[in-house]
């Protein structure tokens, strides 16, 4: 978008990130919030929404210049509500002129030519076009002093309170504490969630509003790591730049991290070194073996761990793997969380993932808008541990499920019947879903190109029938899908997609 002149009160299309441009009003921002470093942006408050943001002026336009553009583009359910509370903030705004016009000109000349005071940079939104003994017809901005803060540091993201607020289907941010309700760490962010009490125990706080379906999302000011640039980091890394986060890559080929290097990142020689310099470091690798290797190995991360430092370990491992990474880390002072990614390529692209988190939960507080950055819905799931073994559960369903789809589809070709009318009738069944769908195209057309690699979900279910060993439990269903797998990595599939199972069943 063009570079515009715009001030307080003007009303804006926004973009952020991979957002569409949405209808918002420039305000003032609250006075303890500093405006982002480098950047030349405005504060925006977006209409039909909650939500605020700092946007880049060249991501800014005027509204009724860009209207027209803007309605032919967008068609969604909520943008039309978002447009259509901006018409009626402007039909008031345009009687209460009309009625200050005539109660003016009631008062004689001298009152008539008292001039309408200009907004500036220092006005308070549309403060200075409201007559004080009337209700303020721009109450979804609300005063400085109603701003809480989420989460606990410099740097967290601000909420509005506001006694309309809905839930979101798009984002919803979750805590669920195995054990116990939450605790005093917990009670800034509480105030604005609400609880549900589960017949399990557990407790779920469930986020009241949205700051990610429209981009607002404030990023936090702590130094951010990232190690491992595979699938799935390729597209976290993607979107926390976007978010206006500041990060610093790192990959063992080191070729992957230039894409990133030319969209801002910074570049970190080694593991250690990217610890050392950053206040919370992600790593996202391929097994439990890389992940001790990223830790203990040479210049390794724990090198690079100091006292308040954070690592949030993000692949998908057993629990032993993440209680002794958790271990060495706060051994030497750190803090830990564990964060697993429920997803595919696509989805990490499109910052839709589902995010684990179990450990010391105030880092995951602290990480809250990086969470919102690369997902639409994010766990907590109490001590370490935990997230890895929802996540290898979750992952050896998967896994079966689609043996059990390629298994179906090769039985309908032995039996001479369509594979295409097969897909057409589970698609408008009970087991519809754009995995089914995606998955069987796929397989159809022969494109077995990875979204999530053949050989990471057989990792998987390996390590799920491990730990049903350990708790005394059978996985005969996940056992029978892992041979499967393993007769497909036979037969070169490891680097496919998981969908490439299919082959396993005719060669």
């Amino acid at each position: 978008m063009a570079t515009v002149h715009l001030r307080i009160g003007d009303l804006v299309w926004g973009k952020l990130g991979r957002y569409p441009p949405w209808p918002g009003k420039i305000v003032s921002p609250p006075k303890d919030l500093k405006k982002p470093r480098g950047k030349k942006c405005h504060f925006v408050k977006f209409f039909g929404t909650e939500d605020h943001a700092w946007i880049k002026v060249e991501q800014l336009k005027p509204y009724h210049a860009h209207k027209e553009e803007m309605i032919k583009i967008n068609k969604g359910k909520r943008f039309q509500q978002a447009v259509d509370a901006v018409e009626d903030f402007l039909k008031k705004a345009k009687g209460k002129e009309q009625n200050s016009d005539y109660k003016a000109d009631s008062k004689g000349k001298k009152a008539a030519s008292k001039p309408l005071k200009i907004l500036e940079e220092d006005d308070e939104d549309l403060s200075a076009l409201k007559d004080p003994s009337e209700k303020d017809l721009t109450d979804s901005d609300p005063e400085p002093s109603t701003i809480e803060r989420l989460g606990t540091g410099p740097g967290s993201g601000f909420k509005w309170e506001s006694s309309s607020m809905k839930d979101d289907p798009h984002f919803h941010h979750f805590l669920l504490s195995q054990s116990e309700k939450p605790a005093s760490s917990m009670e800034p962010i509480s105030k604005r969630l609400k609880i549900i009490e589960e017949d399990t125990g557990s407790t779920s706080i469930q986020a009241a509003d949205s700051t990610a379906i429209n981009g607002s999302i404030i990023p936090t000011d702590k130094r951010i790591g990232f190690l491992g640039l595979g699938l799935m980091g390729s597209g976290i890394v993607s979107n926390l730049l976007k978010m206006g986060h500041v990060v610093t890559v790192w990959n063992r080929t080191a070729e992957k991290c230039d894409l990133f290097i030319q969209e801002g990142a910074r570049l970190g020689r080694t593991p250690a070194e990217v610890a050392s310099m950053c206040d919370i470091t992600f790593s996202c690798v391929s097994d439990p073996k890389a992940a001790r290797d990223l830790v203990l190995g040479p210049s390794g991360v724990l090198q690079g761990i100091r006292p308040g430092k954070c690592y949030i370990e993000m692949s998908t491992v057993d629990p032993e793997t993440i209680t002794e990474l958790s271990q060495v880390i706060t051994s030497r002072g750190g803090r830990f969380l564990e964060a697993p990614v429920a997803g595919s390529q696509q989805l990490s692209n499109d910052g839709m993932l589902v995010i684990l988190a179990a450990g010391d939960r105030t880092v995951y507080e602290d990480c809250s808008s990086c969470f919102q950055a690369m997902g639409k819905t994010s766990f907590f799931l109490g001590e370490a541990g935990n997230a890895a073994r929802m996540m290898l559960i979750l992952n050896m369903v998967q896994g079966s499920f689609m043996a059990t789809i390629a298994e179906g589809l090769t039985l309908a070709q032995a039996t001479g019947q369509s594979q295409q009318t097969f897909l057409d009738i589970l698609c408008q069944g009970q087991m519809a879903s754009t995995f089914v769908d995606q998955k069987c195209q796929n397989i159809l057309q022969g494109n077995f190109k990875p979204d999530y690699y053949l050989k990471h979900i057989q990792k998987d279910l390996r390590l799920a029938i491990s730990m049903g060993d350990m708790a005394n439990h059978p996985t005969p269903m996940a056992a029978a899908a892992n041979e499967v797998y393993k007769r497909a990595k036979a037969l070169d599939q490891s680097d496919n997609d998981i969908s490439a199972v299919y082959r396993a069943y005719i060669h």
